[in-house]
Parts: structure tokens; C-alpha cells; sequence
């Protein structure tokens, strides 16, 4: 087995749910090779790098908070080719539609290392186990006190409406 690349990957696989995070395009473009494919569940299916960027800049805007978390990689590496399998818990945050949604899927990933000796995604997707969507009017209580992005989220978006 080839650990080095396995943990090369997994860096690589850490800095794409940071930077799907944290908004930072740039590092997600350059987590992806220029033809990468994805497949987000049943219905989110990207031929090429641009359009998943595009998208994901749109609908994962700075007033959308979210958080990615994935572990117990399972990869197999073959040459300059791997394949990954990857837990994932997921939340997303939307306060001005009063929003939350929770969920774990199984990440099925393709990788390619490059002329440049850097492992990108050649195909990133998952299939859900579970998904669940909560009315943040249901949790009184809920705001958001901080945000990486705070001047986005004004104070009367962040609280659930009763």
C-alpha cells in the first residue's frame, strides 16, 4: 500500500470540505481536476469542475452556514489512479429561511495524480443514509451568535420566527 499517497489524498479530501466550508473557491477549484464529475445524491449531477463551482458559489453563499465533516477513508490507490470511500456528516444552515438540514451520506470519490505530482478529484459524489430538515421556527431559541461572515448575516436573519 501506498501511504504516502493515501495521505496525500486524505489532505486533499480535507482541504475540499474546508474549502466547500470556508468559500474559498480557489482552493476548491484546485481540489478538482478541470473535467472532474460529481453526483450529490439522486438529483445534483456536474460534468466538469466549472459548473460544480458555479454552482456551489451560488447556492453555498456566505448566508448559508454550513459544515462537512468526513473521516474513516477507505482508499485504494493504484499507480497514479485511486479510489475513496468516505463517511460524511453534514449540516446546513439557512436563517433567513428559517432552516436547518442534517445528514450523513457515504462519499464514493475517484482521484488522478498529476504531471505535477498532486492528487485532484477526478469524481466526487455520495448517496445519503439519512437527511432531515428542521424548521428552525420549531427551536425558538435558535440564532446564530457568530459567523465567519457576520456582516452577511444581520441579526434579524440569524433568529427563527415564531
Amino acid at each position: 500500500m501506498d501511504l504516502e499517497a493515501v495521505a496525500e489524498i486524505c489532505r486533499l479530501k480535507y482541504r475540499y470540505t474546508r474549502a466547500l466550508d470556508t468559500k474559498d473557491w480557489a482552493t476548491f477549484r484546485d481540489t478538482l481536476l478541470p473535467d472532474a464529475t460529481a453526483t450529490y445524491g439522486e438529483h445534483l449531477r456536474f460534468e466538469d469542475r466549472d459548473a460544480l463551482i458555479s454552482f456551489m458559489e451560488i447556492t453555498l453563499a456566505p448566508h448559508v452556514l454550513t459544515e462537512h465533516l468526513t473521516g474513516q477513508p477507505e482508499i485504494d490507490v493504484d499507480g497514479d489512479s485511486a479510489s475513496g470511500v468516505w463517511v460524511l456528516s453534514d449540516t446546513v444552515i439557512i436563517p433567513e429561511d428559517g432552516m436547518m438540514l442534517r445528514g450523513a451520506a457515504y462519499y464514493h470519490d475517484r482521484y488522478a495524480r498529476g504531471a505535477d505530482g498532486q492528487w485532484r478529484i477526478s469524481h466526487t459524489g455520495y448517496e445519503r443514509t439519512y437527511e432531515v430538515v428542521i424548521s428552525l421556527a420549531d427551536i425558538p431559541s435558535f440564532q446564530v451568535t457568530s459567523s465567519r461572515w457576520a456582516l452577511s448575516v444581520t441579526p434579524a436573519a440569524t433568529q427563527a420566527s415564531a
